[in-house]
């Protein structure tokens, strides 16, 4: 990959870790109140010809209920964790967070987005996406000379 790409691979990432580290604290001040579900992402690049790997963290998740979407570069996931039922329960501790989510994963790289595949195991989703090879872009666009018609010019 390009230098220039480089610097922005890890972007999404810090701009998550940051928030959230300052999540953390403004959630400790809050009383009472829980942190809506996001789930972890892993991003990474292989394989001839290359690829992109989308690994997601949906423990608890009916992958069923589960979207993925493609839009230029970015792999949108949306679905939701459900609490499981809390009749007759008395909770001491809730820690696993639960809800509706939308993660926008930015890729670094223009991607082949019909031919993107998806698995599911143990929890995880993988997603595979083909890169756009650099021949594949360019497209040669024919010239036609324009014929004078009723003198227009």
């Amino acid at each position: 990959m390009a230098r220039e790409r480089d610097l922005f691979a890890n972007f999404e990432r810090m701009r998550r870790e940051i928030d959230e580290l300052f999540g953390d604290v403004f959630e400790r001040t809050r009383l009472g109140t829980r942190r809506e579900f996001s789930p972890d992402v892993d991003v990474y690049y292989c394989g001839e010809p290359p690829r992109a790997i989308v690994k997601a963290d949906l423990a608890g998740v009916d992958i069923d209920a589960v979207g993925l979407e493609i839009r230029g570069r970015q792999l949108i996931i949306e679905g939701e964790r459900r609490a499981q039922g809390a009749e007759e329960r008395l909770y001491q501790q809730i820690e696993i967070a639960h809800g509706p989510f939308r993660r926008v994963v930015e890729l670094g790289a223009d991607v082949v987005a019909d031919q993107a595949r998806a698995t599911y195991e143990d929890g995880m989703l993988r997603v595979e996406i083909p890169l756009l090879q650099a021949g594949e872009r360019a497209k040669q666009v024919p010239i036609k000379a324009r014929e004078q018609q009723n003198g227009d010019g």
